[in-house]
């Protein structure tokens, strides 16, 4: 170091910028207070309409509702993996006939609405009672339950498929050659190799699917399954009082939260060697 550039004082740091209120950010403020009046207002509100007659005499029946929903969801959810295997290879397989068939099955029930489903197969198989008789199958088809359970079964394993497919199709084929290299047999490369691998892949789509489950399950109130949503509505058409309505929503919400956090804190445990 030179003796000129010794003699030269250190120059101060330049002074941090002013915050500066442009119309952007005045906007957001002002949307971030009308959102925080709105919350405290509705806040305010159901505690002052709060009604323990109302509580006592529909609490328990909404609880029974959120069982329901949190069943019919499970069962479905489970059936729908196991459906979804098969599929999945289905769509996969070299075989231009599996795979246009599994392709059919995927494309129709991802790409028409779940209600629409639902209503075929409970409105549709009804107008088919004698045929569904004479082979034993009315039995089934008779209670909305069945038919609910069915049609999220149908459509879950759909969306579960190409989730498994994709997830199945990320794993690098380096991998595959990899274990044959080893001497593995074909089975044991895909139970011990490729599907942890994608299970991971998977893992965040399958708890997005449980979730939109969840929400989609409402339009089985439709059908008459007393649900958590069914057994809103029905409350309303007795009271008259839409808060219960904010409740369901509320119900919703603390089942979807509570959900995301499972979820995020299983994929933070499985996918902890990946951070090290």
């Amino acid at each position: 170091m030179s003796a000129v550039s010794e003699l030269i004082p250190p120059q101060p740091a330049p002074p941090a910028p002013a915050f500066l209120w442009t119309p952007m950010r005045v906007l957001g403020a002002v949307l971030l207070g009308f959102w925080i009046l709105a919350g405290v207002s509705l806040v305010a509100w159901l505690i002052g309409a709060w009604d323990m007659d109302k509580v006592a005499t529909y609490g328990p029946k909404l609880v029974s509702g959120l069982g329901v929903t949190l069943t019919l969801v499970s069962i479905s959810i489970v059936l729908g993996a196991v459906l979804s295997v098969p599929i999945a290879f289905g769509r996969m397989s070299q075989n231009r006939v599996l795979s246009g068939l599994a392709y059919g099955y995927v494309y129709f029930f991802r790409g028409t609405p779940l209600i629409a489903q639902l209503f075929l197969i409970y409105y549709g198989f009804g107008s088919f009672r004698e045929e569904l008789e004479a082979v034993g199958l009315w039995v089934f088809f008779r209670d909305a339950w069945n038919c609910a359970l069915l049609a999220f079964t149908l459509n879950t394993a759909a969306y579960q498929a190409e989730i498994l497919r994709g997830a199945i199709e990320s794993v690098s084929r380096g991998q595959h050659e990899g274990a044959a290299a080893l001497g593995l047999t074909p089975f044991q490369t895909f139970h011990r190799i490729i599907l942890p691998q994608a299970m991971i892949v998977a893992l965040r789509p399958y708890g997005n699917e449980i979730i939109l489950m969840i929400k989609g399950s409402a339009i089985v109130a439709i059908v008459t399954v007393f649900d958590l949503f069914g057994e809103t509505r029905r409350a309303y058409s007795r009271t008259f009082d839409f808060q219960i309505y904010i409740w369901a929503a509320i119900f919703y919400l603390v089942i979807v939260e509570a959900l995301r956090n499972i979820w995020a804190k299983l994929e933070q445990r499985l996918t902890r060697h990946l951070t090290r």
